[in-house]
């Protein structure tokens, strides 16, 4: 395992995973929620975000927190490992709200310069379609992954806390 990328919604634990990955590995994490967003939820330009990513990809060792499903982005033909936290939508909504009380007085390191954990509709709708919109461009970029690459489908939290005692 020397390059993962974390695909899910939103609560589902990406950043979260990232971080723990980085720990237990020594692997860099990168949340790609820095990378494209701007203070104040503001979207980075998109040639700004694509050669960051880019530049993140190009490295031997990363692990890549973040859904930016976009067109030519390499992460996916590089990545050793790919994580879906395929969790259900009652736990990303639980956990959202949760890290919103929990962090409303603090900054993250996975959150750009700027923003701040918010709650609003269009991350609610984002959450609450993402099964129906999302989900099926997810599993379809996981069935055209080239062979070798390590699938993780994880659809609870107790199966992550599983797979993160193997590592």
């Amino acid at each position: 395992m020397q390059r993962v990328a974390i695909l899910g919604p939103a609560g589902a634990g990406k950043s979260e995973l990232a971080r723990e990955l980085a720990a237990r590995t020594g692997l860099p994490a990168v949340h790609l929620d820095v990378v494209f967003w701007r203070p104040g939820w503001t979207p980075a330009p998109r040639d700004e975000a694509a050669a960051e990513l880019a530049c993140a990809v190009a490295e031997e060792r990363w692990i890549l927190d973040g859904n930016f499903l976009g067109d030519g982005d390499a992460r996916f033909e590089r990545a050793d490992t790919v994580v879906f936290l395929d969790l259900p939508r009652r736990t990303c909504l639980r956990r959202v709200l949760r890290r919103l009380v929990r962090d409303r007085r603090h900054v993250r390191a996975d959150l750009p310069a700027g923003c701040r954990e918010g709650l609003d509709l269009p991350l609610l709708r984002w959450i609450w379609r993402y099964p129906r919109t999302d989900r099926p461009r997810v599993l379809a970029l996981l069935g055209r992954l080239p062979a070798g690459v390590d699938v993780l489908h994880i659809r609870s939290p107790r199966e992550l806390q599983r797979h993160l005692a193997g590592v």
